[in-house]
């Protein structure tokens, strides 16, 4: 008997063992990314050592850099940083957990602050980037090393983007609920005013930004005046604001979660604040498209994989949409589960190099080591950096700690190469709805509410 109990137990911890990731670590090294992409003259307590002041003289300096480059493309800054927001509001007790509140409230105040210097309401005017791409991709280099021309684009009422407009009002709202439950009412009241502003001009003054097409094309405006308008009316309230998201929904079901299409975070958000089946009807028929038996594919080892570019972003975005959905009620214990499931898989639970690798990069034993990041490409200054540090074949001399790469392709396939910049390539927007499920898988943690996993390819170390 003895030795029967002693097996079951050995069963249990290796069953256990499976499933176990430390969310914590995972949450933590995601906020590092972030501080390594922060643009403008850095604080004291700037955590990435390789990292020091850079791009000075932009004419609105901070903000993040998008990916591996280094233009500030508005679009996905502000949709990155209204998902953030969003895990924050929704799953405060995650970053509680993993000790990251303060960091959290620390990084996501870089952006917004960069969003009111962009904002300037008495002349309607919206900077909404900084650089130029090709330009930009031309050279590699250390951001502290740029010399090339850094142009800005803004939008006005002759020159339309009401997408990247109520994109940022989103995000500028969003910030304005996560301060003030920090209860830091002033900092509140002034993204507050600064969002409603910029709805009210977005919403005037429609049309499209073209400006950053090759790089960042929008394919409409009505997802983010839905989004800018439900996430004001979580901040004031206000029934126009209410009214307003009603109007520009759509309740068709959405292909995906990411800067381009926020339609299933409206659909939601609008379910979350009325009850009203027609939004939950849309966001279920969303998961279930992304669920086992639904259009989108997955990989051998269970990833859904919706697209080669940024297959693991994807991914962490719907298990986001997940966990919030199951905290409105819906299939709660199914969405948690399929949630935990991917992320799982993209901390470990796969069969790449022999398994338990992770696509987070710092995470584990196993992790990238060539992201296509010029910063972490290069060695330690005074030494030089160019080109031969982009076809070098060694690991990058930094590492981009919390990175989540584009992601293996449909078959699990993923050869980490600097060139590969499908699928080795980094953004803020690829961390984003990651960053918020690992706080939700954190929260459920918080709560003993954990769900059991059924893993494809368990990470059994």
């Amino acid at each position: 008997m003895s030795s029967f109990v002693l097996l079951l137990c050995l069963f249990v911890f290796l069953s256990l063992s499976e499933a176990a990731k430390n969310y914590g670590a995972a949450l933590q090294k995601s906020i590092l990314f972030y501080d390594a992409q922060r643009s403008g003259k850095l604080p004291a307590n700037n955590p990435i050592h390789w990292r020091g002041d850079s791009a000075l003289h932009d004419c609105v300096v901070g903000g993040w850099y998008d990916a591996g480059d280094h233009v500030k493309f508005g679009l996905p800054m502000s949709a990155s940083t209204t998902l953030l927001l969003w895990g924050l509001i929704q799953f405060k007790s995650g970053y509680v957990r993993a000790n990251q509140l303060n960091q959290m409230y620390d990084s996501i105040k870089w952006p917004l602050d960069y969003f009111l210097h962009a904002w300037n309401p008495s002349t309607h005017t919206l900077t909404v980037q900084v650089g130029d791409g090709n330009a930009d991709h031309a050279w590699w280099g250390r951001p502290e090393d740029m010399t090339m021309a850094r142009p800005c684009q803004t939008v006005t009422t002759s020159r339309k983007g009401s997408d990247i407009a109520a994109g940022t009002a989103a995000a500028l709202a969003a910030g304005s609920i996560a301060f003030k439950d920090k209860g830091d009412a002033a900092y509140s009241n002034q993204l507050l005013s600064a969002a409603e502003s910029l709805y009210a001009f977005a919403k005037a003054n429609r049309g499209v930004f073209t400006g950053s097409a090759g790089f960042y094309s929008s394919s409409g405006d009505k997802d983010e005046l839905c989004e800018a308008s439900i996430w004001l009316y979580k901040a004031t309230k206000h029934a126009n604001y209410l009214n307003d998201a009603k109007t520009f929904v759509e309740t068709t079901p959405a292909w995906g979660l990411g800067w381009d299409d926020k339609k299933v975070e409206c659909q939601l958000l609008l379910f979350q604040e009325t009850h009203d089946a027609h939004y939950r009807d849309a966001v279920v028929a969303f998961l279930h498209s992304w669920q086992p038996g639904g259009s989108v594919q997955y990989t051998p080892c269970g990833l859904a994989w919706r697209d080669k570019w940024g297959s693991a972003r994807y991914a962490g975005n719907s298990a986001l949409l997940a966990l919030v959905a199951a905290e409105a009620g819906i299939d709660a214990a199914k969405n948690r589960q399929w949630a935990t499931e991917q992320i799982n898989y993209l901390l470990g639970d796969n069969h790449h190099a022999g398994g338990c690798y992770s696509f987070e990069i710092g995470y584990g034993s196993k992790y990238p080591t060539q992201p296509h990041h010029r910063g972490a490409s290069c060695p330690n200054r005074p030494a030089p950096c160019g080109w031969d540090q982009f076809n070098s074949r060694s690991a990058n001399p930094q590492v981009l700690q919390g990175a989540l790469v584009g992601g293996p392709d449909e078959n699990d396939n993923y050869t980490d190469l600097r060139n590969d910049f499908i699928h080795n390539e980094v953004a803020t927007d690829y961390n984003s709805g990651f960053q918020g499920a690992l706080a939700g898988i954190l929260h459920l943690q918080a709560a003993n509410a954990l769900p059991a996993t059924h893993n494809k390819c368990p990470c059994n170390q």
